[in-house]
């Protein structure tokens, strides 16, 4: 189905999951937007945003904003990097290789998904960007090296090692859809894994995958091992509470990514702006944090930034521009925040990242808990 607005119409992330709903499959659209079980997590992520106040300064001169980050030795012009999702050519045929080059264009990081339908090895090939790899360790350790070996072959600068996923949260809507991928799609990551359901399989595809194939088993100890197979840098994404933010330190993490899945694991697990100060905390600038979950707009972006986060990741809004416009689309989408970015950088009156500090935020001391809704789709 076409969308029956001109493209000068999607000006905001919202405008863009508008578009991708009326092209996208029923099946498509409910894998992509769903949370886990009720969904209370999933509008939280949201919600917790939309709680938190901007004080922002005048009087400053923002006539130029640098938005420029180094996170583990790439410099990117601005702290919005493109999260790991996986199956994109369930939005376009061009999937990941489209995704990556309009983040290549943009000058920012794309993170491949392990459950990627185009091969690490030919997304490394279509654009000249930096690239890290997510990293789920399967039952198979074989497998999981051999992963581990191609990423760093093929030029990817970083591993994410996914942590919050022994099994795959219950995702009602892919239960009832019977989600499965289409004819024609493969994980072409995983070829040789034999990485289908079984005939016959119930529910969701994905969660007969996991259950048969990931490592439930998971520990730090493994963590250390991981870091045995490789030069690269790894961060561990998934990580919600202090101490074990501190772990990952200890356990040789370059990194950690304030995440809850995007909402799709743990139910009643804390929105991740929420989260986030404490890491930040414990961490105490000795690793980059990065953060990702419900940042829909730019000044979503500079909350996150002033409460600890060096960088964002973004995944939904990324799928939405992939649906509606292809590579243009998500272009689109990361310009938009990007830009977004700048006005609420200027208009605090933080003329650069460093001025983007934790006394910019207040929460307000009494709310009425009424909202907006339509700001929590």
């Amino acid at each position: 189905m076409q969308d029956p607005r001109p493209a000068p119409s999607l000006l905001t992330v919202d405008d863009f999951e508008r578009a991708a709903r009326a092209r996208l499959s029923r099946m498509a659209y409910d894998y992509y937007r769903s949370g886990a079980d009720e969904g209370r997590t999933l509008r939280e992520n949201r919600r917790a945003f939309r709680r938190l106040e901007i004080h922002y300064r005048v009087l400053v001169d923002v006539s130029e904003r640098d938005m420029s980050t180094t996170l583990l030795g790439a410099r990117v012009p601005f702290p919005i990097l493109v999260a790991p999702t996986a199956y994109q050519r369930l939005a376009h045929p061009d999937g990941e290789l489209a995704s990556s080059r309009a983040a290549s264009e943009l000058g920012t990081i794309f993170t491949l998904s392990t459950l990627s339908t185009t091969s690490l090895e030919a997304v490394a090939e279509a654009s000249p960007g930096p690239k890290w790899f997510q990293l789920y360790v399967h039952k198979d350790r074989g497998l999981t090296r051999s992963l581990v070996e191609r990423a760093e072959a093929a030029g990817y600068q970083a591993l994410m090692l996914t942590v919050d996923t022994p099994l795959l949260g219950r995702r009602i809507a892919d239960v009832r859809n019977g989600f499965a991928l289409p004819e024609g799609l493969v994980m072409a990551n995983l070829r040789d894994a034999a990485a289908s359901a079984p005939a016959g399989e119930q529910g969701s595809l994905l969660a007969a995958y996991v259950a048969a194939r990931h490592d439930a088993s998971l520990t730090w100890r493994d963590v250390e091992w991981l870091g045995s197979l490789t030069r690269l840098p790894i961060l561990l994404k998934g990580i919600i509470r202090p101490d074990d933010a501190v772990r990952a330190l200890g356990s040789g993490a370059a990194g950690v990514i304030v995440s809850n899945h995007g909402a799709r694991q743990l139910d009643g697990a804390p929105a991740t702006i929420e989260a986030l100060p404490a890491v930040a905390d414990a961490v105490a600038g000795r690793c980059p944090v990065l953060m990702d979950g419900g940042v829909r707009w730019g000044t979503d972006v500079l909350k996150a930034l002033a409460l600890g986060a060096r960088a964002v990741l973004v995944g939904r809004p990324v799928l939405w521009g992939l649906a509606a416009l292809g590579g243009e689309g998500v272009a689109r989408v990361l310009a938009a925040l990007r830009d977004e970015l700048s006005v609420a950088m200027a208009l605090a009156g933080c003329p650069s990242l460093a001025a983007i500090d934790r006394d910019l935020i207040r929460r307000p001391h009494a709310r009425c808990r009424c909202h907006d809704r339509s700001q929590d789709r």
